[in-house]
């Protein structure tokens, strides 16, 4: 055999001959190119969004008392309740639905989704007062209407929304959210220095959203979107947003019930540090969130894995290189969470640190599973995605109420990860049946979480001991 010497001429021919093969699989549109794409684009758009939340976090948290995020702490939490409760499904619909893209489904979809923003909305406004008299905080009688006006827009939002999504084709969509979030940072802090009070949270919101509204109609191409209620397409969309509003109910007890009852055991104080470690140490599970729901349900849709073994393989490269990513973020801020909060914030917040620790490691466990149940609604079986979503909430809600009332807030931490361990047989029986299963998988990561976060919080168990005792 006769060796080649490796001469510059030849690495420059070698180059030349791969950058071809390298734009093709980058700029094609094959799936796996639209899906390295619009995983590029999500995760851009997410740091991106992300860095922003932060500045703006320090910036008020420096004009605002903590008092004043424990209060949008619990309206958020009503706001996406209802957001969640009300859930038709129509972005599921248009990801999933083989007539999602006709315009007459997208219009009804559309109008559906203006309705339903207008409704939610005015619920905002009867649940006020009620709020406001539960929590013990008078002030959300008139932050929570002020808020709720952003969900009335938010039914604006034209269908090329979605169906950007639908395709993979997210970069103008990225583009148009950061610009939003920077015009509304820039009104939370011009507000938050003129007010000097929380209203000035809920108003900066609700311009974002009108941003972020504006752009879209503007911005995206496409069809615009007209008025029509066609009886066919409805009917499917309320087929489908039956078992997605169930889920969705569900899904709100899985992401927002621990600050819905964490509001009734704590001080606002101590809710407004709670929801500053929660914010630092949930925004790896968000980016997961987003890039799953974005990008699984397409690439189970375009190359199911039954019958097609090279299907199943990309699939569980792609699972196991998203649950690696995600969850290398997470150890990190299991280590330096204590750490962040000393350089950030200022000592009224020290005791965010520690939680950050115990709320990241309880986390873990829902990262590994999280590629699973898209599977579900790729094959449109919205039944089954119920069954899981609802088992996981129900054993949530009462391990979380269990763990706070005899173990405070550490007790209602540990009792996130422990439902995950709950409903995971639930979600292997549902998935089954479309072979995305991965045992391997699970239990590698499962190793890797329990010594990583262990040591982290081995590492920090004095800050842990002083810190959650307090609150």
């Amino acid at each position: 055999m006769t060796l080649v010497p490796l001469t510059p001429s030849l690495l420059r021919k070698c180059n030349q001959s791969a950058r071809p093969l390298m734009k093709l699989a980058l700029n094609g549109q094959s799936l796996m190119a639209r899906v390295i794409r619009s995983t590029s684009w999500i995760i851009l758009g997410f740091g991106t969004g992300q860095i922003l939340r932060l500045a703006s976090n320090l910036i008020l948290t420096r004009l605002l008392f903590p008092e004043a995020f424990g209060l949008m702490a619990l309206v958020t939490v009503i706001i996406i309740g209802l957001s969640l409760f009300s859930d038709m499904g129509i972005s599921n619909a248009i990801a999933q639905n083989p007539r999602g893209d006709d315009p007459d489904f997208l219009d009804s979809a559309w109008t559906v989704q203006i309705c339903r923003g207008l409704l939610l909305w005015g619920l905002t406004c009867v649940l006020a007062q009620p709020a406001a008299s539960f929590y013990n905080a008078p002030e959300l009688a008139y932050c929570l209407p002020v808020a709720g006006f952003s969900l009335a827009l938010q039914g604006f939002t034209p269908t090329r929304w979605e169906t950007a999504y639908r395709h993979l084709l997210v970069g103008r969509v990225t583009a148009i959210t950061i610009t939003s979030q920077v015009f509304g940072i820039l009104c939370l802090v011009a507000l938050a220095i003129w007010l000097q009070s929380v209203i000035a949270l809920a108003l900066g919101s609700v311009l974002q959203e009108a941003v972020r509204l504006t752009l879209a109609h503007l911005a995206l191409p496409g069809r615009r979107n007209h008025f029509r209620w066609e009886p066919a397409a409805t009917r499917e969309l309320i087929g489908m947003g039956k078992w997605i509003f169930l889920s969705t109910a569900c899904f709100f007890l899985t992401t927002q019930g621990d600050r819905a009852i964490l509001g009734k055991f704590l001080t606002l104080e101590a809710m407004g540090i709670y929801n500053i470690a929660f914010f630092l140490a949930s925004f790896p599970v968000q980016l997961g969130h987003d890039v799953n729901q974005r990008l699984m349900i397409p690439v189970y849709r375009d190359k199911p894995a039954p019958g097609q073994p090279q299907n199943r393989r990309k699939q569980r490269q792609l699972r196991f290189a998203l649950t690696g990513g995600i969850l290398s973020m997470l150890w990190l801020m299991a280590w330096i969470g204590p750490w962040l909060v000393d350089v950030m914030y200022d000592d009224r917040y020290a005791h965010a640190g520690p939680v950050i620790v115990l709320l990241t490691s309880c986390l873990a466990p829902s990262i590994i599973v999280l590629t699973y149940d898209r599977a579900t609604l790729a094959a449109g079986n919205t039944r089954a995605f119920f069954f899981y979503t609802a088992t996981r909430a129900l054993a949530q809600t009462a391990l979380f109420l269990l763990g706070v009332s005899h173990f405070g807030l550490t007790g209602g931490i540990v009792a996130l990860g422990l439902a995950v361990f709950v409903a995971y047989p639930m979600l292997m029986r549902q998935v089954r049946p479309y072979e995305v299963q991965d045992p391997l998988h699970d239990l590698f990561y499962l190793s890797l979480s329990v010594v990583i976060c262990g040591g982290a919080l081995w590492f920090h168990q004095d800050l842990l001991a002083g810190s959650l005792s307090l609150l």
